[in-house]
């Protein structure tokens, strides 16, 4: 079995010619990183096909064309592959937090390190999208319009917060990992599990909202498994039963005693305990796939869409959305596509669409990019925030972003969560240290 140890390492959109062999020589684990690609991926494609647009009368309205297919809800099953992202980020932070300690990292200082490589990508796209919608509404267009305009293109903000509480509890559950694996993820488990029941039996939604932690630590500790090899060193017998199993358990769940709903897009907001089996059945697909992707990675095309995508994963991620409205509503104003969606011409029209969004957002990403990538090591008399300036950061970006998953993305919530990024973001950068001059004699 090849070697499924990684080191973070930033990469660029500039591949040298000799790509293949780097790739060959690398320690990183390669199919962690063609599973991220693939996760985002995934997401593009989806967004891309659940934005419709329609004429009723003088006005316009938004469908989801594919929640109109009899098959959408199934298909989910696998087209949900967020679970998959946090097996994936839990395994990358895993490796990042045993390097920090080797390094004598703090733990508050790894949250502040994994902050800014959050929350920097996100300012620009918040601020963009604050500007534009006021400027939308100061034109004249109708403030109901740019709220519901506002809550489309903030829909994916939601993983920020579930990440956001992964990285500030990592070293904690890490820790516990290192001594008791199994009651770790068992706890967290059983913690997902009670939090749904009480939301189910109480009929209060918000109790949910706990899940947000739970069930993506839970997921995470899948990553850190994956991290220890414990998925590498099972039989393929055993992923598969693994797999079968956990969608058995889904189906049961679903079809059998209608305790969450058969669509996972549904289950997502307030995540729910099935994102865990799909979570478990997922990796346990990836490492049965784990060969064939190796193949796949000594080739070149592959290889250089990998570390393109890999090296701008957060930017496409926060700004596919937004470009995929833009889109949507500007070839239909133009007359370009006025198809009713979900009709056989709106489907021909998908595939050069989705061209076109990636196309679109490879060009942004050469502009914004810059945001995503390690900001400069802090200069010589720099002084690190402390500990309580990180962790009220952590829990003023957790807030804002959970905020959007209770309410929805309004105009006003998008203005005051660019307010508080821009916070948070001044609380976790270095500062400068206060010296005095000697007098001179």
């Amino acid at each position: 079995m090849p070697n499924r140890s990684s080191r973070t390492a930033a990469t660029t959109g500039d591949e040298p010619a000799d790509i293949v062999a780097i790739a060959a020589s690398s320690k990183r684990d390669l199919v962690v990183d063609l599973a991220r690609v693939f996760c985002v991926f995934a997401v593009v494609m989806m967004h891309s096909l659940m934005v419709g647009l329609y004429r009723d009368g003088d006005t316009i309205g938004q469908i989801n064309p594919l929640q109109t297919q009899d098959w959408f809800a199934l298909a989910t099953w696998v087209g949900q592959i967020m679970p998959l992202f946090f097996v994936v980020g839990g395994f990358a932070g895993a490796v990042s937090w045993r390097s920090a300690m080797r390094r004598g990292t703090s733990p508050s200082e790894f949250l502040r390190s994994r902050l800014v490589r959050l929350l920097r990508p996100a300012l620009p796209l918040l601020l963009f999208l604050t500007v534009v919608l006021w400027v939308l509404v100061a034109c004249g267009v109708d403030r109901g319009l740019v709220d519901i305009v506002a809550a489309g293109v903030g829909m994916p903000l939601w993983f920020l917060a579930a990440f956001i509480s992964c990285q500030a509890f990592l070293p904690v559950v890490h820790r516990w990992h290192t001594s008791r694996p199994a009651s770790t993820i068992a706890a967290l488990i059983a913690l997902s599990v009670i939090v749904d029941a009480a939301r189910i039996t109480s009929g209060i939604q918000e109790i949910g909202l706990l899940n947000l932690v739970f069930v993506w630590l839970a997921v995470q500790q899948l990553g850190f498994m994956y991290a220890d090899g414990w998925f590498a060193r099972r039989p393929r017998w055993q992923l598969a039963a693994g797999a079968a199993v956990s969608y058995a358990l889904l189906a049961v769940l679903t079809y059998t005693l209608h305790v969450y709903p058969v669509d996972m897009l549904t289950n997502l907001n307030p995540a729910t305990v099935p994102l865990i089996l799909l979570g478990v059945a997922q990796v346990c697909i990836l490492h049965l796939l784990y060969p064939l992707l190796r193949i796949a990675m000594t080739l070149k095309p592959v290889l250089i869409a990998t570390f393109f995508v890999g090296s701008r994963a957060m930017t496409i991620y926060l700004w596919h959305l937004p470009i995929i409205v833009a889109l949507s509503g500007g070839l239909f104003l133009s007359g370009w596509v006025d198809s009713v969606p979900g009709s056989g011409a709106w489907w021909a029209t998908r595939p050069p669409f989705v061209l076109a969004v990636w196309l679109i957002l490879a060009a942004l990403s050469l502009a914004v990019v810059r945001w995503e990538r390690p900001s400069k090591a802090a200069l010589d008399g720099a002084r690190t925030p402390g500990a309580v300036r990180i962790r009220v950061a952590a829990l003023l970006a957790f807030a804002v972003f959970a905020a959007e998953i209770q309410w929805g993305l309004s105009l006003l919530l998008l203005t005051l969560t660019a307010a508080v990024i821009a916070v948070a973001l001044r609380l976790v950068s270095p500062g400068r240290e206060v010296t005095v001059n000697p007098q001179p004699k």
